[in-house]
């Protein structure tokens, strides 16, 4: 038998460990169920991950990594000039991400461990949003006193609707829903 390579028995680990937190939750997953659930040794659960919270730290950078992924290509898809339109492009797919994701957000950022302060607002997603805020304000597109700023408020803002919109109907109305925010964010950078 062939030996897989180290990088996918730790994506393999994180894979099962991602189904049973899923299926069981954090607590209740043991690090015997996501070796099995990997099909390798429990000791090679160690040569990757110190712990379990260790595989849920990476699961959230990839959680974290692959919406940013889908959010730039949205707003790299917009015409280089037109700055509302990567504005909407990034409220847009940030809502269809989460929302098509948000069973596994939950588990991630809020089934083992309250958030921290700087969890909520310290990530790569927010840093992208500024970076976008900044070059649309150097291009002259809106005058923004603090990018940063804005981009935390916009960022917690797109979070709390989709999750009002989610715990009322488990079917949200994703064109209406991405609609306002959209406006929100743009009538936010033209003020």
């Amino acid at each position: 038998m062939r030996t897989r390579p180290p990088e996918e028995r730790r994506a393999q680990l994180m894979k099962s460990a991602e189904r049973l937190f899923l299926k069981h939750g954090i607590a209740a997953t043991t690090i015997e169920q996501i070796t099995s659930g990997a099909k390798v040794a429990k000791g090679t659960f160690y040569l990757y991950f110190s712990s379990k919270e260790d595989v849920l730290a990476a699961l959230e950078q990839r959680f974290a990594g692959e919406h940013l992924a889908k959010v730039r290509r949205a707003v790299d898809a917009a015409p280089p000039a037109d700055w509302n339109g990567k504005l909407a492009a990034w409220a847009a797919s940030g809502v269809a991400s989460y929302l098509d994701s948000i069973a596994l957000h939950d588990i991630l950022f809020f089934g083992s461990r309250p958030p921290t302060r700087e969890g909520l607002v310290d990530n790569i997603v927010i840093d992208h949003l500024a970076d976008l805020l900044r070059r649309g304000a150097d291009a002259g597109a809106w005058k923004l006193e603090d990018c940063r700023f804005t981009a935390v408020f916009l960022f917690s803002g797109l979070h709390a609707a989709v999750d009002d919109a989610y715990s009322k109907e488990k079917r949200v109305n994703r064109s209406r829903l991405v609609s306002r925010l959209q406006s929100v964010f743009c009538r936010v950078v033209a003020s």
